[in-house]
């Protein structure tokens, strides 16, 4: 048990590193706006999304970089989410609503969104963005210089994630906890391996040229965790994949409330294990239950170090992650044991082999 233990020591410490490398190495984004007319055509897939697309069309219309083109892909809505679009196009000829038919065989609702309105978009740059996403006024103005500095084909963002109830405070952070701990983000820039990638789907930010070469939303078109997918492909073609965490320009309230969080969650919290769900219980069952098998086979100091290691990597994520410190240190223990649950309810979905999202049934 001894040398369990020490495995569980180990770990635990490179966690802290992997935490604090991404806070240490979080790219400072320039505040300043660069005067540019580059056009950058701004996609939104939406899908009953009334009571979110009129603040992201709102956000749009107050960047700095104002040379946009606006693209709605309405998912066959049933609420008012046409409607609304069609009002705000009235008045802003940046906004064009593109209304989708029926769902072709072998594709996914929000992929087959994203192509749809890739194969109408103009811009040299192209960002797809979802729709209950916040952006500050130099949201794309700043990620645009930094996507040319860094010079990435991709750039992929992490929200800052609003959290407005209990349930979502002990959900929502597991999976800046898990991601932050495991892949120092530094290395999604550069390093060659593709296991060594990372993209929410939340904001993705590509060179349009790129994407009309590698056409990725049509190659990952029944995938529903495509962001991943397609960062780890662009990494296996040589292309410069960066991505950011915590960004206080770009903001998200993904889920309202405890269980549409775990229904959410659940369907991708494998993704980020390399679809192993080995890996996926033994980093559970390790950053969960580890102190037991400390207090059992070593000295007490090593139980009481070991939880300073832990707190300190909540810490880093945290701040990393832009979430409250305080919220998480408290949560530690709900956040383990929902961490648990959605790898639970994952492993159940695999075996239906199915999973409902938005009143479409995924398989």
């Amino acid at each position: 048990m001894i040398y369990i233990a020490l495995f569980i020591l180990a770990f635990a410490a490179i966690q802290l590193l992997v935490a604090l490398s991404n806070l240490i190495f979080r790219p400072a984004l320039k505040e300043q706006y660069i005067e540019t007319h580059e056009l950058v055509s701004v996609m939104i897939p939406a899908r009953n999304e009334e009571a979110n697309i009129l603040k992201i069309l709102t956000d749009l219309q107050h960047q700095t970089h104002s040379t946009l083109e606006i693209l709605v892909y309405d998912d066959q809505s049933t609420d008012r989410t046409a409607s609304l679009v069609l009002d705000m196009a009235r008045y802003d000829k940046r906004i064009r609503l593109i209304s989708s038919q029926e769902l072709p065989e072998g594709w996914l609702g929000k992929n087959h969104a994203c192509y749809q309105m890739s194969q109408q978009a103009n811009g040299k740059y192209f960002l797809f963005v979802d729709a209950d996403v916040r952006l500050g006024e130099n949201a794309i103005s700043t990620t645009l210089q930094y996507l040319n500095k860094s010079k990435s084909v991709l750039l992929s963002a992490f929200p800052r994630q609003i959290m407005q109830t209990p349930g979502e405070r002990m959900v929502v952070p597991v999976m800046n906890y898990i991601l932050l701990t495991l892949l120092p983000l530094i290395l999604v820039r550069y390093s060659r391996f593709p296991s060594l990638a990372a993209a929410n789907g939340q904001f993705m930010l590509f060179n349009a040229d790129t994407y009309h070469e590698q056409h990725p939303h049509l190659q990952m078109k029944s995938e529903k965790v495509e962001d991943i997918r397609i960062a780890r492909w662009f990494k296996k073609k040589r292309l410069r994949v960066a991505c950011i965490p915590g960004n206080k320009e770009i903001n998200c309230r993904m889920y309202s409330g405890y269980s549409e969080a775990i229904n959410g969650f659940s369907k991708n919290i494998v993704m980020f294990f390399g679809n192993s769900y080995t890996l996926a219980f033994v980093f559970w069952i390790t950053t969960t239950l580890g102190f037991v098998v400390l207090l059992l086979a070593m000295p007490l100091l090593y139980f009481w170090l070991y939880v300073l290691v832990a707190i300190l990597t909540r810490i880093a994520v945290s701040i990393a992650s832009r979430q409250s410190v305080y919220s998480n240190i408290l949560g530690i223990i709900p956040q383990q044991y929902n961490m648990g649950r959605l790898l639970f309810l994952s492993l159940k979905f695999k075996k239906q082999g199915s999973y409902e999202w938005k009143g479409r049934n995924i398989k």
